[in-house]
């Protein structure tokens, strides 16, 4: 099994994902349903259709439940048995754990399915243990459902698209190493933000990246007319390749962190005052709401800077759609400036 430890990067996922209802609504039901049905094996001593000696008892159909949770309405099938012993404490259980449990499975689409922490979920929605045989078969089931999402068709059109990368050390087959993992969050004209792809690739790169999008445009994605990213040259060439009819700008959170290193450290505060005087104009090249924090030097102290802000920063009010000038300032999520 592989197993990652994170890097942080400027998308937060595991933010991201517990906001994404859809998502998760389809992810804890599978999660709850499977831990019903672990517990029946459990209590029963067999599998569905097993025949053994240490059978305590024969399943008989299910009845529905309706469970109202944070991310919706989740209708779950509960087990039954002949005689009606049966009995689960998990829906009393899950009111006090849902929170432990929505931001444990949205760590697991980023970082995988662990026998630990599947493990920990079943202890804590339903009071006790597992055996090896019940945890491993959830963790496959999650693992199906997980890959299912991840390779869904993308059906709608998505109007604004925001790639980044983070690096992850991994460790597999007993040896750790720093992976690329690309990220692709997907913006319709509603402004609903979606995660449409997360992969692991050996390194950021040209390549990596157009099959990244190729492998997007394959499942559907459709309707791109605007991409937010980092200044990374392979991206760039990627997406000439991939999508030449997306526009792109520059994210701003990346060239603000980048912009530090063409001024001394003790400017660095005056030098993010003025880029984000400047990023707060309503039209690339105008003044800002009152006006230039020094507005007795003008812009931004070093012209260069200056230039990449208005040639790449800006990009949407280049555009003549007035959805872009309006959403010129979408971002990563959970993004921070310095």
């Amino acid at each position: 099994m592989t197993e990652r430890k994170a890097k942080s990067g400027t998308i937060d996922m595991k933010a991201l994902l517990r906001g994404d209802e859809e998502f998760l609504r389809a992810l804890v039901r599978t999660a709850l349903q499977e831990v019903l049905e672990a517990e029946m094996t459990e209590a029963l001593g067999a599998e569905k259709g097993e025949r053994t000696a240490g059978r305590l008892g024969y399943r008989s159909g299910y009845y529905g439940r309706t469970l109202i949770t944070r991310v919706g309405k989740l209708e779950l099938r509960v087990p039954q048995d002949r005689e009606g012993r049966f009995s689960t404490e998990l829906f009393e259980r899950y009111q006090r754990s849902e929170r432990a449990l929505v931001a444990a499975l949205a760590e697991m689409y980023v970082q995988g399915v662990s026998t630990r922490k599947v493990t920990a979920i079943t202890e804590e929605l339903c009071g006790h243990s597992f055996s090896a045989s019940s945890i491993s078969a959830i963790n496959q089931r999650l693992d199906a459902s997980l890959a299912q999402f991840a390779g869904r068709p993308l059906a709608e059109a998505f109007a604004y698209l925001i790639l980044d990368a983070r690096y992850e050390r991994v460790r597999e087959a007993g040896v750790i190493a720093s992976q690329a993992v690309l990220i692709a969050i997907g913006i319709d004209w509603d402004g609903r933000r979606q995660v449409l792809a997360v992969e692991l690739a050996n390194r950021e790169s040209r390549s990596s990246w157009r099959d990244f999008l190729l492998g997007l445009k394959a499942r559907g994605l459709h309707g791109v007319e605007f991409v937010v990213a980092d200044d990374h040259a392979g991206l760039r060439a990627a997406l000439r390749e991939a999508l030449p009819e997306a526009a792109y700008q520059r994210c701003y959170v990346h060239f603000l962190r980048n912009a530090l290193d063409y001024v001394p450290r003790r400017v660095d505060d005056d030098c993010l005052q003025e880029l984000r005087w400047l990023g707060a104009c309503p039209r690339a090249g105008e003044a800002g709401p009152g006006g230039s924090p020094r507005s007795h030097r003008g812009a931004p102290r070093s012209g260069r800077l200056a230039r990449q802000v208005v040639g790449e920063v800006f990009e949407a009010h280049r555009l003549g759609r007035r959805e872009h000038r309006r959403d010129a300032d979408v971002l990563p999520p959970a993004a921070s400036a310095p």
